[in-house]
């Protein structure tokens, strides 16, 4: 299943291009084997899920997923070359054929499923979306961010989830959206932002290159579900 599959998923995804049908999946594992490696799609660097380190190597839970990929196509983990890429760049790379697999932090929805011709084979990571605030403030729940700035990535779901929630609650916020996640984390620590939203895997990780990552917490809520 593996080999024709070539996968998708949420808060860490694997979606393969192609696929409308098993012709198209065939099409691009032919390409695959004659290439001699698999393209795969991958954050920009989140700890934990992909990450390059100081050698240059790929590394976390995403790369193991473009390893496994490469060894059932190509009997060789090692045969992949990585293609760092944003929230907004992901479909499009996968879509023209940029990439053959795209695994990085993606949630599996209904419109994605369905719109953009891509092929969502199976979740390998469910996550929540939380808040990261500054001790100091003293805050204890989301509902105290009333007015607040919240650093968040563009053209995700974690966006239109925030929305959502603030809308439902009768509270104020104010985005300050930026490309990738890591541009949106530095911004909060530098304190461009009262808090920092993400899905919560992805915010410890980015926690931890921080400036002073013991001053800086989660709120308790979760406020959704993220495969």
């Amino acid at each position: 299943m593996l080999r024709k599959t070539l996968l998708a998923t949420a808060t860490l995804s694997v979606t393969l291009a192609g696929v409308a049908s098993q012709a198209q999946a065939d099409g691009t594992l032919d390409a695959v084997k004659e290439r001699g490696y698999v393209q795969c799609g991958v954050t920009s660097g989140v700890p934990g899920f992909s990450v390059p380190d100081e050698q240059g190597n790929w590394k976390g839970l995403d790369v193991d997923v473009c390893r496994a990929v490469a060894a059932a196509a190509l009997g060789d983990a090692s045969k992949v070359k990585y293609t760092p890429l944003n929230a907004k760049e992901r479909f499009t790379a996968l879509a023209s054929g940029e990439i053959d697999v795209l695994s990085r932090v993606t949630t599996w929805t209904l419109t994605r499923d369905t719109q953009l011709g891509i092929n969502f084979a199976g979740v390998n990571y469910y996550d929540g979306q939380g808040f990261l605030v500054k001790k100091d403030l003293g805050l204890t729940s989301v509902k105290d961010l009333d007015g607040a700035t919240i650093c968040v990535q563009s053209g995700t779901t974690t966006e239109l989830n925030m929305a959502d929630y603030f809308r439902t609650h009768g509270l104020q916020h104010t985005p300050v959206v930026f490309d990738t996640n890591e541009q949106a984390a530095t911004s909060f620590d530098t304190g461009r932002c009262d808090a920092f939203t993400t899905d919560l895997s992805q915010a410890y990780g980015l926690r931890t290159r921080m400036q002073d990552p013991d001053s800086v917490v989660a709120l308790p809520e979760v406020i959704s579900k993220e495969p």
